[in-house]
């Protein structure tokens, strides 16, 4: 499988937070999927980009070596209006024909519509510019929505809806279970540290109560993994009630999703860790090091020793 190529356009004045709200949650699925995905930053100009805070970000290739991209992010902020030039539609309109997928973030709506790539569509962007959108664009049809997506052009506002976004844009590219494990890196970390608590069985954020209460007996045993039908009582649940929970919410069986979180583990084991294979194995709930090496390549698409390197 082809990695997802990704196409970041930075204009000045972007927000630091939403560029990590929409990077953060590919680099989480990056080394997850069998494929991966790559990005590269542009700008206009072929220039550093400087965010609002200062933060100066070089391009990684010049704007005219673009060709094609599965995703554009365009991500602007303050001086939008300075940015919606013909030069900048002229871009924006290249880039766009070019890309499956079109993602404006924060006050990126603004240019898109001035570049025509808005007109008859719905869209939305960064609350504090929301009537002044109104009365510029009154062919693009303003909702009041986190984000909108409308064919292959998505519509954002500030940080917070720019990750709900991407949390929906990797669940309709790599699957809810996918989406799910990216939302609990982010959701549950804040919640951890201001209760106080902390442990990989306190998990929260998205998911029924149910499907949290089994995902942390899961974590929890990843080193001895338990059989279904504990997993379904831990919960209260029959198996076949357990298993259409998981269908419903993450897309996959909770076999399946066992497996995936006792691989993940492994994975991160190898790259952050010098302990053997063997070791590994048994930390993750395999029986011996062949049985993990084989798991590990049939998901990942590459062998546990590449991870390490």
């Amino acid at each position: 499988m082809s990695p997802l190529n990704v196409t970041i356009l930075l204009f000045d004045g972007f927000s630091n937070m939403v560029l990590a709200c929409l990077l953060e949650p590919l680099r989480a699925v990056r080394d997850q999927v069998r494929g991966g995905i790559v990005w590269s930053v542009i700008t206009p100009g072929d220039r550093p980009a400087i965010s609002s805070s200062g933060l100066s970000i070089a391009p990684d290739r010049p704007i005219a070596g673009v060709s094609r991209s599965d995703l554009l992010i365009v991500v602007s902020g303050y001086g939008f209006r300075e940015h919606a030039t013909k030069a900048a539609s002229s871009v924006l309109l290249r880039l766009s024909r070019q890309a499956d997928v079109v993602l404006g973030a924060d006050t990126a709506a603004w240019l898109l519509a001035e570049a025509g790539l808005l007109w008859g569509r719905t869209a939305t962007l960064h609350w504090q510019v929301l009537s002044d959108f109104a009365e510029a664009f009154p062919d693009t049809q303003l909702s009041y929505a986190r984000y909108v997506k409308e064919g292959r052009v998505w519509t954002c506002g500030g940080a917070s809806t720019a990750l709900d976004l991407m949390l929906a844009f990797v669940a309709e590219r790599f699957g809810p279970a996918q989406a799910f494990d990216v939302s609990t890196m982010f959701v549950h970390d804040a919640e951890r540290q201001s209760s106080g608590g902390r442990g990989p069985s306190r998990l929260s954020g998205k998911g029924s109560e149910p499907l949290r209460r089994v995902l942390n007996h899961m974590i929890e045993t990843i080193e001895t993994p338990v059989s279904l039908e504990a997993l379904a009582a831990k919960a209260n649940l029959t198996p076949r009630t357990l298993n259409r929970l998981f269908l419903a919410e993450l897309g996959m069986p909770p076999g399946r999703y066992y497996q995936f979180l006792r691989l993940s583990r492994a994975r991160d084991l190898a790259a952050n860790t010098d302990l053997g294979q063997r070791e590994i194995a048994l930390r993750c709930g395999f029986s011996d090091a062949a049985a993990l090496g084989k798991a590990f390549t049939r998901h990942f698409g590459y062998s546990i020793g590449k991870t390490r390197k």
